[in-house]
């Protein structure tokens, strides 16, 4: 599917998104509960908390409580979705989630809102970029990372109809929206936003629409990008990736968290298992981030389609060496020299 990009998008953002789903989906799905750790504005979760208030649950400034009480709500059948800040679902509630979610594989909703560089201005302290990581290693989890409000959507009704732990990452800021009307997101199945054959192009979460972009641009300047939207970080569709890898050759890993052992580690696993290939990667380097605007922060960290077009040229532009047949030995012929019998040598020495 080849997705061109739009003028007239709209702009919506994953938790208002989210905080609609919930609101949508509660009639449907009477096992539904939410609850939140004392941000349902910030979380949208608010409007959900009105319309039910008997599923909804403010366990205050506690989300290491939070993710316990969850458990025990989904051991007795229910279907909670606990919401917060994704680093403080991440770090915070890291303990609980391994032993008591997890462990027991409950079907527990994770949504980390703010997720990535999104909670801007509040510093290294609130940014997300290792909650991937860290979710991604929980067995039994699920980890999807929506491009936008319609994947976001989407994500939460399977994420709620799944038998295990699910965790969805989403952002603060409004962002357009590029898959409505798309095929509908499927757990552990790529998107094919492209065809090419000159290097691979994988994205998750808000830089899918950078990649398109930098797809754009790149064909532009004759460089064909095979681009894979993989919402689902955890199980990545490694069939997807390792076909699109032996066919370029080469693949770029574009995500908005630190590069160690997020979606960029996920695709570098499954490419070196089934299709080796050279690969680069966008996204945070080994430091803390900062305060400011949104979109300058991700420029800053390198998270931007001028940044994913640089990576390309160069990843193309980086020709495999050939390897060298071995050097031919240089037969060198000696003269030859005539010897003369033995017996006659002796004669002619006794003259």
């Amino acid at each position: 599917m080849k997705t061109p990009l739009k003028t007239d998008v709209k702009l919506v953002s994953m938790r208002d998104a989210l905080g609609q789903a919930l609101v949508d989906f509660a009639p449907e799905i009477p096992e539904l509960v939410v609850l939140d750790a004392d941000v349902s504005h910030s979380t949208k979760t608010l409007g959900f908390a009105k319309a039910y208030p008997d599923r909804f649950f403010n366990v205050g400034v506690a989300e290491a409580n939070m993710a316990d009480i969850a458990a025990g709500l989904a051991a007795c059948g229910l279907r909670p979705v606990i919401n917060t800040f994704s680093l403080f679902l991440a770090l915070k509630c890291a303990d609980q989630i391994r032993n008591t979610i997890c462990y027991n594989n409950l079907p527990v909703v994770l949504a980390g809102a703010y997720g990535g560089l999104s909670d801007s201005y509040d510093g290294a302290s609130h940014q997300a970029i290792l909650d991937i990581a860290l979710m991604r290693a929980m067995p039994n989890m699920a980890v999807i990372v929506p491009a936008d409000a319609e994947e976001t959507r989407q994500a939460l009704r399977l994420a709620l109809r799944r038998n295990g732990p699910t965790f969805i990452r989403g952002c603060r800021n409004e962002t357009p929206v590029i898959f409505e009307g798309a095929e509908p997101l499927k757990i552990g199945k790529a998107r094919k936003l492209r065809d090419g054959k000159d290097l691979t192009i994988a994205a998750c979460g808000v830089p899918v629409l950078m990649a398109l972009e930098a797809a754009e641009q790149l064909a532009k300047e004759g460089i064909s990008a095979d681009l894979l939207a993989l919402a689902t970080v955890k199980p990545i569709d490694e069939a997807a990736l390792a076909a699109s890898a032996a066919k370029t050759g080469r693949v770029l890993a574009v995500e908005e968290h630190t590069i160690y052992g997020g979606f960029g580690g996920a695709v570098a696993e499954a490419v070196a298992r089934h299709a080796p290939a050279k690969m680069d990667f966008i996204g945070v380097r080994d430091r803390f981030t900062e305060s400011g605007p949104y979109d300058a922060l991700l420029k800053k960290y390198g998270i931007s389609a001028e940044a994913i077009v640089a990576k390309a040229k160069a990843l193309v532009g980086e020709k495999p060496a050939a390897a060298k047949a071995p050097a031919a030995k240089k037969v060198v012929r000696k003269k030859a020299v005539a010897r003369k019998p033995q017996a006659k040598q002796r004669a002619r020495k006794k003259t």
